[in-house]
């Protein structure tokens, strides 16, 4: 497994490098953002791992960079900052951060998170591919493709995982516990804000079709109202 590593700090970025290099994974390491995205279009990783206060391009602009139009990326981004303010943290899981680890962590936490996201990842792509047909959208989980007449929209890695759990439990309770342990591997608060971001997401691909929606079921979880669900 190939890891991207972009840090600043020389000496935490050696001594990550050291522990992920015994670790088994094959790791490029930058310093600046500008770097970290020359070095994505011509590499290919299984994990991107960002600084978030990094001189000139930072954390933030590079991973809105790799979910841009331009790219399409769909690796998984650990963010790495000294930055605790909730609205730091969120603004990180907005752009599309598969976790984010606040500064000073310790070695063994950085590596369990990354080959956690990682196994999620890899079970993710060995899946069968579903196709859920919900009201008039055609929903191709493993495309990541939310369809209508005339129009596909392809959604985050997240967006789709989300979507397929509520459609695996349509006009049914989605337990929000159950929700973020799948998808986010931990239930805290910020991964808790991160779902809410990407059910307002959800809400906007469906909103063409007025026979959908989801709701919150308070204290929880989620309910996908739908006239028609198949598989």
């Amino acid at each position: 497994m190939k890891l991207l590593l972009a840090e600043d700090e020389r000496e935490l970025s050696d001594a990550l490098t050291v522990i992920l290099t015994h670790s088994n994974y094959l790791v490029d390491a930058v310093y600046t953002g500008t770097d970290a995205l020359d070095y994505l279009q011509v590499e290919h990783y299984d994990g991107v791992i960002l600084d978030v206060m990094m001189p000139g391009m930072d954390g933030f602009e590079v991973a809105e960079r790799l979910k841009s139009e331009e790219f399409r990326c769909e690796i998984p981004i650990i963010f790495l900052t000294a930055k605790t303010l909730k609205e730091d943290i969120l603004e990180g899981f907005k752009i599309g951060a598969d976790d984010y680890i606040t500064k000073p962590f310790s070695m063994e936490e950085l590596t369990f998170r990354i080959e956690a996201i990682l196994r999620r990842v890899r079970g993710k792509k060995n899946k069968e591919s579903n196709i859920y047909k919900i009201g008039k959208f055609t929903f191709d989980t493993q495309k990541q493709i939310l369809a209508t007449e005339g129009k596909q929209t392809k959604l985050t890695t997240k967006e789709s995982e989300l979507l397929g759990l509520l459609c695996a439990h349509a006009n049914e309770i989605l337990q929000r516990d159950f929700a973020l342990k799948t998808i986010w591997i931990d239930d805290n608060y910020f991964n808790a804000r991160s779902m809410d971001v990407y059910i307002t997401k959800l809400r906007k691909h469906l909103k063409e079709d007025d026979s959908i929606e989801i709701i919150n079921i308070h204290g929880k979880g989620y309910k996908l109202i739908t006239p028609e669900v198949e598989s």
